[in-house]
């Protein structure tokens, strides 16, 4: 299939305007500009630092470990995190970010040398790295971008990260740079929107994630860790 091709797209609209009684309207059409827009008022005006603290309230709201580091002291504060959740296997994404902040020692020296198992993804091995992460023990990825209100990571699915890495193993860490935290699911969407308008490829895959797996199904008493990662951290790094 051809990318950006549409395929019966006029079958399937005149089928939508023959069920709403009208001939299908192909022009003219723009998007509502509504008087009242409640959505973007929501922590508007808050300084970073403001939405940080609203992301730790939520954090225990949701069963989160919250931890604030450095670059310079990040790849200590992961070690420690990972240990404090039982050490490896590991299974991280094949992620430049992990380069640039200083981790590449860690996952390639450090934690191999302690007999540690990490696995980086690849899409070339296909289905053995949704077997790694059957068999991990902490994944690790970064957001992309980071919901205070809710306390979510938003992660951008793609050949180097798949999405098993986020709910197979049984705890996760996500890497949160202070400055991909936005105060809510308006601006994510917002920016998705903006890529796909610019023509941008955007991934067939995104990720909301908050907290750890639970459900309250049962009498409304809420179990943490039922299916998905039983524990979750975020590892926000204030300098970046």
């Amino acid at each position: 299939m051809t990318r950006g091709t549409i395929y019966n797209r006029d079958a399937f609209l005149e089928n939508i305007a023959r069920r709403l009684g009208r001939s299908p309207r192909l022009s003219g059409v723009s998007r509502p500009q509504w008087s009242y827009q409640p959505q973007w008022t929501v922590f508007a005006g808050r300084s970073q630092e403001d939405l940080l603290k609203v992301l730790q309230k939520q954090c225990e709201l949701i069963h989160t470990d919250y931890i604030e580091t450095t670059s310079a002291e990040l790849s200590g504060a992961l070690k420690r995190q990972v240990a404090a959740y039982g050490g490896g296997p590991i299974i991280v994404p094949d992620d430049p970010r992990f380069a640039e902040y200083g981790l590449s020692a860690l996952l390639r020296d450090e934690w191999p040398a302690e007999q540690t198992t990490v696995h980086i993804w690849n899409p070339v091995l296909g289905r053995k790295n949704i077997d790694a992460a059957e068999q991990a023990n902490v994944g690790i990825a970064f957001s992309d971008i980071t919901l205070a209100e809710s306390g979510t990571v938003v992660l951008f699915s793609r050949n180097e990260q798949g999405r098993a890495i986020h709910f197979l193993p049984k705890t996760y860490i996500a890497i949160v740079p202070k400055s991909t935290v936005v105060p809510r699911m308006t601006q994510a969407a917002a920016y998705i929107h903006e890529q796909i308008e610019k023509g941008a490829l955007v991934p067939s895959c995104i990720n909301f994630i908050t907290g750890p797996s639970n459900s309250a199904d049962i009498e409304m008493n809420l179990v943490v860790g039922v299916h998905g990662p039983m524990k979750a951290a975020y590892i926000i790094v204030t300098d970046r």
